[in-house]
């Protein structure tokens, strides 16, 4: 093996004492927090069915994206479902979720749900058992519901072929965990600093001690989330980190690896942190917009009659259908034959909802939303269906 430093940040005697120059991101964060605020404050006047939606598809995005930085693909239906059960919203058509998928959303649920509640070691274990109820990682047994021991071997995070694989970290000993992990849960219980940079530091100090055999990144994340919740003051999430780090996966770990071979000077992973913050708030402003979008045309539309297949499929146009809408793909989004799909888009243009596309005609009919949105500088552009 190959690539271990002299020392790592945890080997310092200055660890865990660690320290940032706040002016580097004054500005920033104060941006973070009124767009925080601003998103909550939008986010609470919507309607209670669009805001759950909301809520749901973030919390789904939280859950399949934090398996994905680690490698693995959970069947988002399956996730979806368990959500939506758990939140009270109906599973009509979904299917079952494995033990698996139910583990990691109890898991992020607990976190989001009960913000408020003390995060301690009991707590942190039961995380660690619902990640792997079968008490194994894939095919190997680890040691579930406690910290690890180390009778393999220091825990490592490596990478390359066996012979000859790079070290791009070593954890502290497993005799440390005990300490190491009683002074964090402390500090996570008492510490009094801004609740946005106390999740980028809980973030990096949790993933540093690497306390489980496995899991390790998803529960850091959940203890991001629990922190932003707690900085938000809801139980109710609009954006998602896990998502945004997914995105930005190999330069999550290219400044973990960076600051834990670095000292306890740390303002290089606060600054990476915010700069993913705001990302995700960037997105979730976007979705804010077409939510905002969706809802402004039902409540144009709220008086003319249509069926459960048009309903539908107008549905999927306005979520950002990213594909023209001809017959045949809405018989495919509504589960009709193509002369009911003629009838319905027939229907629509007759109503004034849809108009017909003047660039297409022909077998390569495509058809347009007529309604007008009014942006912020008040000008008005007409939705398309090809996303």
């Amino acid at each position: 093996m190959s690539g271990k430093p002299s020392v790592y940040a945890h080997e310092t005697p200055e660890w865990p004492n660690f320290h940032w120059d706040t002016s580097t991101f004054a500005t920033e964060l104060a941006d973070i927090h009124f767009r925080r605020g601003a998103l909550i404050t939008a986010m609470a006047s919507l309607g209670f069915d669009i805001r759950q939606e909301t809520v749901l598809s973030v919390l789904v995005q939280d859950v399949t994206k934090s398996s994905e930085i680690e490698g693995e693909h959970l069947d988002v239906a399956q996730v979806r479902s368990s959500i939506a059960r758990r939140l009270g919203m109906d599973v009509a058509g979904l299917p079952p979720a494995a033990r698996r998928v139910e583990g990691v959303v109890e898991m992020l649920l607990d976190a989001t749900g009960h913000f408020d509640a003390p995060l301690d070691a009991e707590r942190l274990y039961g995380w660690h058992t619902a990640l792997f109820p079968g008490g194994r990682s894939n095919l190997r047994r680890i040691i579930v519901g406690a910290w690890r021991d180390d009778h393999e071997g220091p825990m490592m995070v490596l990478s390359g072929p066996l012979h000859r694989q790079r070290v791009h970290f070593e954890a502290p000993a497993a005799e440390r965990l005990p300490r190491e992990m009683e002074r964090f849960l402390t500090w996570f219980g008492t510490a009094r600093l801004d609740p946005v940079v106390k999740a980028a530091v809980a973030h990096l100090w949790f993933v540093t001690i690497h306390p489980f055999d496995d899991g390790n990144g998803r529960i850091a994340r959940a203890i991001t989330d629990l922190a932003l919740a707690r900085a938000d003051g809801t139980d109710q999430r609009f954006y998602s980190m896990s998502a945004q780090i997914e995105r930005e996966r190999k330069a999550y770990y290219e400044v973990l690896e960076a600051t834990q071979r670095g000292g306890v000077d740390i303002t290089a992973w606060i600054v990476w942190f915010l700069n993913q913050l705001q990302a995700a708030l960037t997105s979730a402003e976007g979705v804010l917009e077409m939510v905002h979008h969706k809802q402004g045309f039902w409540d144009a539309h709220r008086d003319i009659q249509l069926n459960g297949r048009q309903i539908k499929v107008l549905n999927k146009v306005l979520d950002g259908l990213n594909s023209k809408l001809r017959s045949s793909k809405y018989a495919a989004l509504a589960g009709c034959s193509k002369p009911t799909a003629v009838r319905d888009l027939n229907d629509l243009v007759d109503k004034g909802i849809l108009r017909v596309d003047p660039g297409a005609g022909g077998r390569s009919t495509s058809y347009l939303l007529t309604w007008l949105a009014v942006g912020p500088q008040e000008t008005r552009t007409p939705h398309g269906c090809d996303g």
